[in-house]
């Protein structure tokens, strides 16, 4: 098998730096790198620092090598083509196909996946200008990910910041493996939930699950990897955000609701991979509960929390909207899931056995997806993303 050729674009934003680290993962990964970085890009990281990391010579010109016509073979031959950071000046030019130096040649000359990692102040995000150049590279077919929320330069906090490199060189992973040009969710809003909820008795104790929200997470990566806009609403995971993704960090199952039902307002799809609690203490103490000598505690009153994913089958924002729902089940997995199916009114229910050392936690899943039409997909045990790329799959068939 040929190593996968890829191209790192750098422009010259202060979070140039940060793009070594991912570099450093493309090549440890086995993958070929070609460095491409603009003229600005070099006064944040020399073209030594480049060169080294890479093990191939950089320019920023298309008048070096010019025997080799660099400016079309670098593009012709790239198996995906990373921008990382973005400026808001580089994906201007890249929306306008302006060709002023090697990088910009490179991309009009790429017929492989493109990927931008955008970074910048949170004013110069939010311009209509930069808006309009993001949905043009998307329409094309360019996966745009959405920057992260935090520290900026100097003093600022706010969206704009380049998402962490290791999400970065997830999202590139995705998009390699699928080797598909056009990214099939690319203008869609999806949402997942993902994690467990936690029903707090009183300040120190809560009811819980086991749910660690990896598989939500990897169905959110998977989503922003097809060129998706994806809301996770993450309830008590601990997992870093997945590049591209806007997080939505909740407790309850009733804060979870409220936040679902918020950007499912306009999504295309919506999937509830969070393990939600079905039951909730009645009251809350105020004080930690103590325990008191040669008595019994109190018994907890449970009374019923809402049922999100039957609310969400049954009054959908849009008539098209696809919604996916997740079962955990201990045994009778299968007629559990049909039954479970049929009571929620979903579209798709992906129904896995669970126990401690089965599915939660684990880094890999097995399950069966049931659609309301009768059909009924297997997944073999294998990663979480590859259970992803499945329901994703079985998602775009309906919204087509």
């Amino acid at each position: 098998m040929d190593t996968p050729k890829v191209v790192l674009g750098v422009s010259g934003g202060i979070a140039a730096y940060k793009a070594c680290e991912l570099l450093r993962r493309l090549t440890e990964s086995g993958h070929d790198v070609r460095v491409v970085p603009t003229a600005s890009a070099l006064h944040f990281v020399g073209a030594a620092t480049w060169s080294a990391l890479s093990g191939h010579p950089v320019s920023t010109e298309v008048w070096d090598d010019v025997h080799e016509v660099p400016h079309v073979r670098i593009g012709q031959h790239a198996d995906l083509v990373v921008v990382a950071p973005a400026t808001a000046d580089m994906l201007a030019k890249a929306a306008h196909g302006l060709a002023d130096d090697l990088l910009t040649n490179t991309l009009l000359t790429a017929r492989c996946p493109v990927v931008f990692a955008p970074a910048m102040h949170t004013e110069m995000w939010e311009h209509p200008a930069t808006q309009e150049n993001v949905a043009t590279l998307r329409r094309r077919g360019a996966v745009v990910i959405e920057p992260a929320v935090g520290r900026l330069t100097g003093v600022d906090t706010g969206k704009g910041r380049l998402p962490d490199p290791g999400e970065i060189f997830e999202v590139c992973r995705r998009v390699l493996a699928r080797g598909v040009r056009e990214p099939d969710l690319a203008g869609r809003h999806v949402v997942v939930s993902a994690g467990g909820t936690r029903e707090p008795l009183d300040p120190v104790r809560f009811l819980g699950n086991r749910s660690s929200g990896k598989q939500g997470y990897a169905l959110a990566r998977t989503a922003a990897a097809r060129g998706a806009r994806v809301t996770l609403v993450a309830a008590n995971t601990g997992l870093p955000d997945p590049a591209g993704v806007d997080v939505v960090q909740v407790g309850t199952a009733v804060h979870l609701r409220e936040a679902v039902l918020k950007a499912a307002a306009d999504a295309d799809a919506v999937v509830m991979a969070a393990a939600v609690a079905d039951f909730r203490p009645e009251t809350y103490t105020a004080g930690k509960i103590k325990k008191k000598d040669g008595k019994e505690p109190d018994p907890i009153v449970l009374v019923r929390n809402p049922d999100i994913l039957a609310e969400l089958s049954a009054d959908r924002a849009r008539a098209d909207q696809v919604v996916v729902g997740f079962a955990a089940e201990t045994d009778d997995v299968l007629a559990n899931g049909r039954t479970k199916l049929r009571r929620k009114g979903c579209d798709l229910l992906v129904v896995n056995e669970v126990g401690e050392r089965r599915t939660f936690g684990s880094e890999e899943n097995e399950a069966v997806v049931l659609g309301a039409d009768g059909s009924e997909t297997p997944v073999p045990h294998g990663p979480k993303e590859a259970l992803a790329e499945i329901v994703w799959d079985l998602v775009t068939r309906r919204l087509s």
